[in-house]
């Protein structure tokens, strides 16, 4: 998200915000951990969060802010972040790799997308050629740039793949629409899809790059994408790879440059889960999550919502209604499909993943990355 909309200054505010400095010393770090340790009980393998399980913080050696994360198993993880930063572990988080892009220290990666321990994708935020997609192919030994915007009004803002070669990343509106990059190569090379089918921006209206889930995909084809900023938070679909899109309202409050979706989770093409609120610290949320069983064209507010802003969402591996939800203030925990949240942690994070060994991984501010452990 960029300053854009109904005040210039104010929208930029929100970027610098959401760009981790003045973010990051506005929001106290919550109780309970030191660089490593344990915190109150969550979740891990072979049991639904909050049963005898908590999130283990593992010494990442950096105070990098890690808002893109991918979970590729226990074991193997990726995190993204400030000044250009990349980690990757392949010993379930005991230690970490510091595969950063050569000269990216100017970058702000808000996005990471990995096929595994050796394949990833990783998104640069920004205004023009700050936005821009690199490559690994080694485990980020060596990487290559694949895409470099070079529109001064696109600001891409998250990235998603449907698998290992179909793969979309989003731009706030451009001449009144958000624009849409599609890849067919894994992320080798992209292309700007038509306008066409794109559903019209409100004044004011932006996607949150803070947690690297303003744009999920499920199963081959189906792809959601969550604004705010402008008078509606709205989450729009498309069924056919991001060339047509249909816009649905979401009861999360907006009408406000801070305000709106933030994260969306989807476990099939049916039922989702979307997050968000007023990311300013101290400002309320009264509205924080919402649901749909319809593929989104439907949303319905949770009945009893996240207490505060969450800005990550991640469902739990092979469960049909428990999901993780993260954010500056804590993680919450739904056992029935997002209708109902039960605050379980008290530590910050940004973003929270899921991979199918049911390992779970969370990152955030200070260098904060954490794996769903027994107690």
């Amino acid at each position: 998200m960029r300053a854009m909309g109904k005040s210039k200054s104010m929208r930029r505010a929100v970027l610098v915000g959401l760009c981790g400095a003045a973010l990051a010393a506005a929001v106290p770090t919550a109780p309970a951990t030191a660089t490593t340790g344990t915190t109150t009980s969550t979740a891990g393998p072979g049991a639904a969060p909050g049963k005898g399980l908590s999130w283990q913080l593992k010494d990442s050696g950096t105070d990098a802010r890690f808002r893109g994360l991918a979970a590729v198993s226990r074991d193997t993880a990726w995190v993204a972040g400030t000044n250009g930063t990349v980690l990757r572990t392949s010993d379930g988080g005991r230690t970490w790799r510091d595969v950063s892009p050569p000269g990216g220290a100017g970058l702000e990666l808000r996005d990471v997308e990995a096929f595994d321990g050796r394949r990833a994708v990783v998104l640069a935020i920004g205004e023009g050629e700050a936005s821009r997609v690199l490559r690994t192919d080694d485990g980020g030994a060596t990487w290559t740039e694949s895409f470099r915007n070079t529109d001064a009004k696109a600001f891409y803002d998250c990235m998603t793949f449907f698998d290992r070669r179909h793969g979309l990343a989003m731009s706030d509106p451009v001449d009144g629409k958000y624009r849409i990059l599609s890849t067919a190569d894994g992320g080798r090379s992209w292309k700007v899809l038509p306008s066409a089918g794109m559903s019209a921006a409100q004044e004011g209206e932006a996607a949150f790059a803070a947690s690297g889930q303003c744009l999920v995909a499920s199963g081959p084809r189906d792809v959601w994408l969550a604004t705010g900023g402008a008078a509606r938070a709205r989450v729009l679909h498309s069924a056919d790879r991001g060339l047509t899109w249909t816009a649905t309202d979401a009861p999360i409050p907006a009408d406000d440059p801070a305000r709106g979706v933030f994260g969306l989770a989807f476990r099939d093409g049916t039922h989702g889960i979307a997050v968000g609120g007023d990311y300013r610290p101290g400002q309320a949320s009264p509205e924080a999550a919402a649901v749909t069983g319809d593929g989104g064209r439907t949303w319905t507010p949770a009945g009893r919502p996240p207490p505060a802003y969450r800005s990550g969402v991640a469902w739990f591996p092979h469960s049909r209604a428990t999901a993780l939800a993260v954010g500056p203030t804590g993680t919450d925990v739904t056992r029935d499909g997002g209708r109902s949240w039960r605050t379980v942690d008290a530590g910050s994070f940004d973003t929270v993943d899921c991979a199918g060994d049911r390992g779970c991984w969370a990152s955030g501010e200070k260098g904060r990355i954490a794996r769903l452990e027994p107690r």
